[in-house]
């Protein structure tokens, strides 16, 4: 977590100099997952396989959970052993109710504030991304770009396609680049490529594995007020 403090705004103003490309992941990162949004998709996509192979939501979400597990999506496995098309699954799992998600305009102001350009790179799809910025009040003018999951072909963080596709498109050198990510292992792709991480701790087991590692930064439970205080360095 940030810890206000000189040390703190020296170690910021150091390690944020010259970056030009600011990169923030979705869910979990712009806002806090509401446990029952979760619950939602999670029992949508049990839903949309059980349907689709006749079979109990037990069965459904073994399947589920070892596509994920196999493929990095759920989403992916569908595709590749069932012919499902990406866009008919994610317009299936995504019809929720966001309104459990509540609006931060000042996240927004704190990110155009930004020196530079600044794109999301999310696994989520980008109809998903316009819905959630709606209900957080950000206008989407903030982001010069959304990289979702079908602009990287449906290859997921943390594979390395998934950070060339980004890449290829944003150009740049690396190391004037920073990502904002909930999951620590997607993590270790950017800083293998010289970018500065920065981790929004959570309470899930799998996006905390490797917390600790050398590849974290910074880590922070307000990104807004951690926005703030790079731009106040930067002043």
């Amino acid at each position: 977590m940030l810890i206000h403090s000189d040390k703190t705004q020296n170690a910021l103003a150091d390690a944020f100099a010259g970056v030009d490309l600011w990169i923030f992941d979705l869910d979990n990162t712009l806002y806090p997952y509401p446990p029952g949004l979760w619950a939602q998709i999670d029992g949508r996509m049990g839903s949309f396989i059980s349907d689709l192979l006749s079979v109990d939501r037990i069965e459904a979400r073994r399947v589920q959970k070892d596509y994920f597990l196999r493929y990095g999506l759920t989403v992916r496995g569908l595709m590749k052993h069932h012919g499902v098309k990406g866009r008919d699954f994610l317009d299936y799992v995504h019809d929720v109710d966001l309104s459990d998600i509540a609006p931060n305009p000042p996240l927004g102001e704190a990110i155009a504030t930004l020196p530079g350009r600044k794109v999301i790179h999310t696994n989520s799809d980008r109809l998903h991304v316009d819905r959630v910025l709606a209900r957080l009040g950000i206008e989407p003018a903030v982001f010069a770009a959304i990289h979702d999951i079908e602009t990287t072909g449906f290859e997921p963080k943390p594979a390395p396609r998934a950070y060339d596709a980004v890449a290829k498109i944003e150009g740049g050198a690396p190391h004037r680049a920073a990502m904002f990510e909930d999951s620590a292992r997607n993590l270790l792709e950017p800083h293998k490529r010289g970018m500065r991480t920065v981790l929004l701790p959570t309470q899930c087991d799998i996006a905390s594995a490797g917390k600790e590692g050398a590849h974290i930064h910074f880590a922070t439970n307000d990104l807004t007020g951690f926005l703030r205080s790079i731009t106040d360095t930067m002043a």
